[in-house]
């Protein structure tokens, strides 16, 4: 095994195709269909990497973006405003099929600027170049299929329903003002999970990218502008500092935030109206993987390898914590242990690299001391190199045996630290699901067909997906996403996520001769986008 500071590259080594030729030093923001130049102070934007030149190491800068503050979130919330016009401007009382023509014109210029984007992600938080061009890929296909979605929500509401002599029309409006808000881990897919649905649906929005993986959204500034009405889509870069006033305004009536539980409590609580604030949340995780006595060890092994060291274990849907029967923990761990040997460290350029530097300033720290707390009350590190730190670097570890007496136990450590707790009674684990916080996912290992209908039963109302002989994981998006407890609220999919962005709205006449010719006069002259028997092929 390498050392982990012999990884590290010196510039000239780099391959052409991850160069950075010079930082992007960004001083434009997007408000009101216009980039505008800021003024104020800015954020310097260093990679986790560390590169060197002349044996003389230190991160290397990606670039610069606005830090922005109170008066510049007033800035978006008055053009977000302006855009929605209390439910009357041109995008919310725009018709379907005009604003999937303004979507899908934006994507064919996003798919553009892949290549920059995914170089962005690959700098910015260390993912490897892969999965970064996966997520980039991903994103463009979450596009299509949620335009697809809206296609078919549309078609199914382009007629009349007659009931009790009332003849109606029910289609979804959308909410108003939304303020989206992604994650470090995926910046790209998560963002445009909740941004696309919004858009779809009628709603102006402001996005605020996440604290790690910010400029990947330059380049999409200007398709942004030029694919939208006026004041659509604002794009602002800042912290706290920005959000709280966006929030007490009062204007936002929708946050779709990807963060922690604390975050999200924080933010809804400086909306002066919480109650009218409609929010979309996916929040912290602490997936466990049972692994039963019947299991098939090659399986359960190389699943929760990958499982929970995807990404050096930094996705929300990563096993977290591992309970193996007694009786297979030694082999398990061995298995384990040789599945760790074929995740490779390193650069993220390097072919199959799976462990990369760690984007989150102090997150090694915090790393380290859970290694510290556990190896205290009783665990140790049983895999070769576990928990050696150089720099950004961290090399997976696995805990064992792991008990409740350890913070590792309960907090979600969001990297590659593998807690596993050996149990004899299936009681230790369902005991453990009952009383955590989170209600993401669990995975269940055994091929005892009873055994596994057991589990199934109470565990659905735990958890929101329980996987058989299978990791932890969001998609296929067609399916819902969301979490019970502290880990999510609202759910997203392609369709849910439609829902989620909008409200049930009818308009209703009494079946009378006058009315019906009424209506009928209204959908053959095609005089409203709403009331409308117009079908989207």
């Amino acid at each position: 095994m390498k050392a982990l500071g012999t990884l590290f590259p010196e510039d000239s080594s780099i391959p052409e195709q991850f160069r950075l030729d010079a930082p992007l030093d960004e001083t434009r923001y997007l408000v009101d269909g216009r980039l505008l130049d800021w003024k104020g102070e800015m954020q310097i934007v260093d990679s986790a990497i560390e590169t060197g030149v002349d044996g003389v190491y230190a991160p290397k800068r990606i670039g610069s973006c606005p830090l922005m503050d109170g008066a510049a979130g007033a800035e978006a919330v008055a053009s977000v405003q302006k855009a929605w016009d209390h439910g009357m401007g041109v995008w919310p009382t725009m018709s379907v099929a005009d604003r999937i023509a303004h979507v899908e014109e934006f994507t064919h210029r996003m798919i553009e600027r892949r290549e920059e984007i995914v170089r962005l992600m690959l700098w910015e938080i260390g993912k490897p170049y892969k999965e970064s061009c996966v997520e980039f890929d991903r994103t463009v296909e979450y596009i299509r299929d949620t335009i697809d979605a809206l296609k078919g929500l549309d078609r199914a509401s382009s007629r009349f329903v007659i009931q009790s002599g009332i003849y109606a029309q029910i289609r979804r409006a959308p909410l108003g003002p939304t303020l989206c808000m992604g994650p470090y881990n995926y910046p790209l897919n998560e963002t445009f999970a909740t941004l696309i649905p919004a858009l779809l649906m009628g709603n102006p929005v402001i996005i605020k990218p996440p604290r790690h993986g910010k400029l990947l959204f330059v380049p999409l500034m200007e398709p942004f502008r030029d694919c939208f009405p006026e004041g659509v889509v604002n794009l602002v870069f800042g912290n706290r500092q920005l959000i709280k006033p966006i929030l007490e305004s009062g204007a936002i009536s929708v946050l779709a935030f990807i963060g922690s539980s604390e975050a999200a409590n924080a933010m809804r609580l400086s909306h002066p109206s919480p109650n009218r604030l409609r929010c979309i949340l996916g929040l912290g995780a602490k997936n466990a993987a049972v692994i039963m006595e019947s299991a098939d060890l090659d399986l359960a092994a190389s699943e929760a390898v990958s499982g929970s060291l995807s990404f050096s274990g930094q996705r929300c849907t990563a096993l977290k914590i591992l309970f193996v029967h007694e009786s297979l923990a030694e082999e398990f761990i061995r298995r384990f242990n040789e599945g760790i040997k074929s995740m490779p460290i390193g650069m993220p350029w390097d072919e199959g690299v799976r462990i990369t530097p760690m984007p989150e300033p102090g997150k090694i720290r915090y790393l380290t001391e859970l290694l510290e707390d556990a190896e205290a009350h009783g665990a140790k590190v049983v895999n070769p190199g576990g928990g050696a730190v150089d720099r950004s670097l961290f090399h997976p570890a696995v805990l064992y045996p792991v008990n409740g007496a350890m913070r590792v136990y309960h907090e979600e450590q969001f990297g590659p630290v593998v807690p596993i707790v050996p149990f004899r009674d299936i009681e230790t684990p369902i005991r453990y699901l009952i009383e955590s916080r989170y209600g993401q996912q669990m995975s269940i290992f055994s091929d005892d067909a009873g055994e596994v209908a057991s589990l199934i039963d109470p565990m659905v109302n735990q958890v929101c997906r329980v996987n058989v002989n299978c990791l932890c994981q969001r998609g296929p998006d067609s399916f819902p996403f969301t979490g019970r407890k502290d880990s999510a609220e609202g759910t997203l999919s392609v369709d849910d996520a439609l829902r989620c962005f909008s409200i049930r709205t009818l308009v209703a006449a009494k079946g009378t001769p006058r009315n019906k010719t009424l209506l009928a006069e209204i959908t053959r002259d095609h005089a409203s986008n709403f009331l409308s028997t117009d079908f989207i092929m």
